[in-house]
């Protein structure tokens, strides 16, 4: 298993992140493409897991805020990869980047089903239930 990143969008390590998002939020859960991927892709820092057969699996994004806050955003686990710990190893990757970066805190949009994931991993839900792309999400922060 390894967890890559890159800011590159026209390498293959984010056109694999693209092909999981694909699929689970665009085929799984109807996502319309044109808010899948946004304005937002360039500036963003991409990460893939892979397993050991070099499949990608799992994805998230980072997105600066300001100069102490990343968002992550887009984390993803291909269907059949679901609760393996994929998920969990990705954040930790990403959480672990941030602070290397000198980032303070992490926020993000948590989609109902994913709350106890996050409480788990360190998050606080924040403020009142919320729609993105017409799927019901808590505000979360992590300070790292």
């Amino acid at each position: 298993m390894k967890i890559v990143q890159t800011r590159d969008t026209m390498s293959d390590i984010y056109l694999d992140a693209v092909q999981i998002r694909h699929q689970v939020f665009m085929i799984e859960q109807g996502v319309p493409s044109d808010i899948e991927i946004d304005k937002y892709e360039a500036s963003c820092i991409h990460f893939v897991l892979y397993d050991d057969v070099n499949t990608p699996v799992a994805t998230c994004r980072l997105l600066p805020l300001d100069n102490q806050m990343m968002k992550l955003q887009r984390m993803a686990v291909q269907k059949e990869y679901r609760g393996k710990d994929y998920g969990r190893l990705i954040v930790e990757k990403a959480e672990e980047f941030s602070k290397e970066q000198g980032f303070k805190a992490i926020t993000l949009g948590a989609q109902i089903t994913a709350l106890g994931f996050y409480e788990r991993m360190g998050y606080v839900k924040e403020g009142e239930m919320f729609l993105d792309a017409n799927i019901e999400h808590y505000q979360m922060t992590k300070q790292l």
